[in-house]
């Protein structure tokens, strides 16, 4: 699901976000509730940042990217937790491309994720390569989503990818199509 977001862009800088587990939901801009093989799976936009709310019968899980004010954990480039019964891993990464560069991949995300039914995408006034989008998926026992945060005042795409479930030992698990990474 694409949408227009209708706020003013704040989150404007690809530093300025922060990464938190645990939160309680916060203020969203746009919402898709998904129900994927018994887990609910709650995407939320807020501005140029998300947040992923997940319920199943092992527990809950609240994800946040978001500039946090009086936060002090900057976005890691990976993370690896014990939740209860499950196992969550989280990993991030910046991309800096051209303006041409950009451009070409905000189009390409954004039609990726425009009608897929397990994605929710915002853009932002004032410019069309300014948005934030996430893809959701259920493979086996786990659950799996990635976000994309652009910031093309700075040619900056800011790319998440999480995986919460009961791990499979020895099998390689990405979240979406291969043509999602590139």
């Amino acid at each position: 699901m694409l949408t227009t977001l209708h706020t003013a862009y704040t989150d404007t800088r690809a530093d300025d976000l922060a990464w938190a587990l645990g939160r309680e939901p916060l203020p969203a801009l746009a919402v898709l509730d998904l129900e994927l093989a018994g887990a609910k799976l709650q995407l939320r936009l807020l501005g140029a940042s998300h947040q992923v709310l997940l319920e199943e019968e092992q527990g809950t899980c609240s994800e946040t990217v978001a500039c946090m004010p009086g936060s002090r954990t900057p976005l890691p480039l990976g993370v690896s937790e014990r939740l209860g019964a499950w196992e969550y891993e989280f990993a991030a990464r910046v991309e800096t491309l051209s303006e041409g560069s950009f451009a070409g991949r905000a189009q390409e995300l954004l039609a990726l994720v425009a009608d897929h039914p397990n994605s929710l995408a915002g853009t932002f006034p004032g410019d069309p390569h300014a948005f934030t989008a996430m893809m959701a998926q259920r493979r086996g026992r786990q659950v799996l989503w990635r976000t994309w945060h652009a910031y093309p005042q700075e040619g900056r795409l800011v790319v998440t990818r999480t995986r919460v479930g009961v791990a499979a030992r020895g099998a390689e698990v990405a979240c979406c199509p291969e043509q999602v990474l590139l």
